[in-house]
């Protein structure tokens, strides 16, 4: 949970400096690990990246809203596209985010962290 947290940190730090695709992939990468963390403490054996997925597993030990699934899928978006100039026709990564996107990433970042720190007690 503390690389998470450092994870969110980074992608707060991104946002600022205006480094806005690197924001959401930080903010993917702290909800992903605060997923692995609420999983592992289940003594669940965790794999993937998708918090989506992530989420669907912890799923058996806590309720899940349908909005928190919304978020993850959200985040799920910025695993590739944000550093991949390729995942576009022209331009690079850069070109496609914006203070707003981080900025909606963060949150569902820190929904992520919320409900995983909840299950971790």
């Amino acid at each position: 949970m503390r690389q998470a947290e450092r994870d969110l940190g980074a992608a707060r730090n991104s946002l600022e400096s205006g480094d806005y695709e690197w924001a959401c992939f930080q903010a993917q990468q702290g909800a992903e690990k605060a997923a692995k963390a609420a999983l592992q403490s289940m003594g669940e054996d965790v794999r993937g990246h998708s918090v989506t997925m992530l989420l669907k597993s912890l799923e058996k030990f806590e309720p899940i809203s349908s909005r928190l699934f919304t978020e993850a899928r959200k985040l799920d978006r910025h695993y590739i596209s944000s550093r991949y100039p390729d995942s576009y026709d022209t331009g690079t990564p850069s070109d496609y985010y914006d203070g707003n996107l981080a900025s909606s990433a963060i949150k569902s970042a820190e929904d992520v962290l919320k409900k995983a720190k909840k299950i971790l007690g």
